[in-house]
């Protein structure tokens, strides 16, 4: 198969394919990179450990936010609107940080 000029190959070795799961996400930034620190919080448990850190640049997080509208908006059309529930609202997105500012 022939590769277009501005495509990239990615590839995606098998423990990262199993993926991590996250319950609480926490983002904070400087002036020159965004800081997202996926949690897994357990019920009952105090203490919770970062599972992934991800570090990008204030463009990059923009373009991130874009994406995850654009693929919330085609999962509500397929699927109906989704739920905030009080089990959404027991942590901040920002929980454990310092706040972010748009």
């Amino acid at each position: 198969m022939e590769q277009k000029e501005n495509q990239i190959n990615i590839e995606l070795n098998e423990q990262v394919a199993e993926g991590t799961y996250s319950n609480l996400a926490v983002i904070t930034h400087s002036n020159s990179e965004f800081v997202l620190d996926f949690i897994r919080v357990m019920p009952n448990v105090p203490k919770a450990r970062v599972q992934s850190r991800i570090i990008m640049t204030p463009q990059h997080a923009k373009r991130l936010m874009h994406a995850l509208q654009d693929n919330i908006s085609k999962f509500e059309s397929q699927h109906g609107k989704i739920q905030e529930g009080a089990a959404d609202t027991a942590y901040p997105m920002t929980f454990g940080g310092p706040q972010g500012q748009a």
